[in-house]
Formats: structure tokens, sequence, C-alpha cells
């Protein structure tokens, strides 16, 4: 590789935010202890997380200068790690990237080799950042609801169900056999139809002060939004029934009572993605290569170049787009 490249680079000047598309040198990026992976970045993706450090609505980068970015797909360039060779084509989530490590708005990115995982056989590197961040943590979801006992023929809320996880969430359940049930603020329910939701909600119906206990309406539910959203529906969750939290772009903070916990057994499972061990990735981008049909990602799918990141950023904390926001690095 050439001694400098393009990547993304959002800096803080005045106490003001600046990014833009610039040449950085190949010293910069950050190499640890041993097992170093330098890898050559095809595609990246604009995840909520980005847009919260991009526009400064939330701390989330850890210094300055620095390039975001929390996933990316691309090919090995070089490699110290005993996992990887030149060529391998990997994908890159969690662990920090694009948080304390540089990420993959970036024409190349290096990561220890433990953070990575060979693409699934047959799976592109497209197809694979559409799944990315949002595919996993949706697996991870359904795989926690699987364990604590719901099955199939069960009708499992999903909230958030336009933003990359809901969707794959909505998609998998669908495949999987669940009746999926959608919540969502959007008027236009096609694209949720098209993907399998057998019912839609407006989230205006989970977004007032919670009750205690309330009507039973779902069997279990995946939930990344938090606050009173994740409070009315575990008020809402049938006996015995599961809920899994992955998010909270609706608050950080619960005000439920304990009630669905002791009078109706009702489960809450935390869902982590960035630190999940690499052997439960691997299992989980298996299913998801076996599970995601391609035309459901070309459903969800919206590319743009490297550039337009900032601008995307903004629509997304506004609450403008659906689906997956896919970077290329070339063109």
């Amino acid at each position: 590789m050439n001694d400098s490249f393009q990547a993304l680079v959002l800096d803080k000047r005045d106490d003001r935010l600046h990014s833009e598309v610039t040449e950085v040198d190949r010293d910069s990026l950050p190499k640890e202890e041993d097992g170093n992976v330098l890898v050559e970045v095809h595609y990246s993706a604009l995840n909520y997380k980005d847009a919260l450090g991009l526009t400064g609505s939330g701390k989330i980068v850890s210094h300055y200068p620095f390039i975001p970015g929390c996933e990316f797909v691309g090919k090995v360039v070089e490699s110290d790690h005993l996992d990887f060779k030149p060529g391998d084509e990997v994908i890159a989530t969690g662990f920090g990237i694009g948080e304390r490590h540089f990420g993959g708005f970036s024409q190349f990115a290096q990561v220890p080799g433990n953070w990575l995982v060979k693409l699934p056989e047959g799976m592109n590197m497209r197809d694979a950042i559409t799944i990315g961040t949002p595919g996993l943590t949706a697996m991870f979801a359904i795989e926690a609801l699987e364990h604590e006992g719901v099955h199939p023929g069960q009708e499992v809320l999903v909230t958030g169900a336009s933003g990359g996880v809901g969707s794959f969430s909505i998609a998998l359940l669908h495949k999987l056999g669940y009746h999926a049930i959608a919540s969502t603020g959007k008027t236009d329910l096609s694209y949720l139809t098209d993907l399998g939701a057998e019912q839609t909600i407006p989230r205006s119906e989970l977004e007032g002060t919670p009750r205690p206990l309330a009507r039973q309406r779902f069997d279990a539910a995946i939930d990344s939004i938090g606050g009173n959203t994740l409070a009315n529906i575990l008020s809402q969750t049938r006996y015995e029934g599961t809920v899994a939290a992955c998010g909270l772009v609706g608050g950080h903070e619960l005000p439920a009572t304990v009630y669905p916990f002791i009078l109706r057994g009702v489960r809450l499972v935390g869902i982590d993605s960035v630190m999940q061990p690499i052997t439960r990735r691997v299992t989980a981008w298996e299913r998801l290569y076996e599970l995601i049909e391609p035309h459901v990602l070309n459903r969800m799918v919206h590319e743009i170049p490297l550039h337009d990141v900032p601008r995307q950023a903004e629509a997304m904390m506004r609450g403008e787009l659906s689906g997956r926001t896919v970077v290329r690095m070339n063109g």
C-alpha cells in the first residue's frame, strides 16, 4: 500500500467538531503489541453510534483527531496473526472500533486479529457489511429468546423496527417462523411488511407513562429503544415471556417496577454485541448467512460514498433513514 490513504477524520477545534475526508499517513494507524492485521477496507456502514459521535450528540469518540466507523469489511493486506493471511476477506465489529480504536471510515484499517471474523464461504463483502452490527445484534437477541424457551409460532414485538437491528429482527423472526409485530414511527409500512412483519403498531402506543402492569399483549420482544418504551413492554409481556434489550435510543433509564418479574415471571435479558467472544460471532455469522436472503438485503440497503457520511449522520439523528446505510470506500 501507499504511505498515505483517504479517511474521514473527525477533529475538535475551538470546542467544535469538524469532519472531512483527507489524506492520512499509514504510520498514524494504531498498532497493538502483537497480532496486528492490516485490512484494505471495501465497505463500512453508518450506525446510530457513529451518528452520535459525528454530530456531537453523544460522547462516543475517546480522542481527537480520530477516524470513526464502528465496523468494516475488506481484504487482509498484511498480517502478524497466525489465523489470517493476505487475501482473506474479513469483517470487524465491536471491540471499541470507531470509539477508542480508529475505525472503518477509511481506505485502510489496522486491528488485532482477535477482533476479526473471516466471512462465511460464499458471502460477498457488500452483503456482509449490510448485515454487519445490526444483523449480528439481532441474531444474538433471537438466540437469547431461543435460550429462554421462546419458540416459532409465538408473537414477538420488535421496536425501532425500521432501523438496522429492527429490520434484521423482523426478517430473521419471519424466516424462523415467529409472528413478528413491528413498532414504528414511520407511516409507510410496506417496507416492514415486505420484510415479514405480520402486524404493525405505532410507536406512540409504547411511549406513554408506563403502568406497573398492563394488558398482556406479547409473548416476547426485542427492544432497541429503552426508557418508557422498554418499561411499557415489560408491563405488557405475557406470563413467563422474555424481553431482549439491545439499545437506548429512547433513554438509559428504566422507569419500571418489579411487578412484571415477580407476578408474571417476565425475564429481561441484556444483549451486548460489542465484546462477544469470537466463537459466538463465528456461529452467529454462519446462521446469518444461512437465514438472510439476498433480496432482503437489497430491500434494506442504501449505499453512499465516504464523503457523504457526515450529511447522512445528520439525517440519521433526525430519524429520516431506515434500513442500512452502507459506505463504499472507492468511487
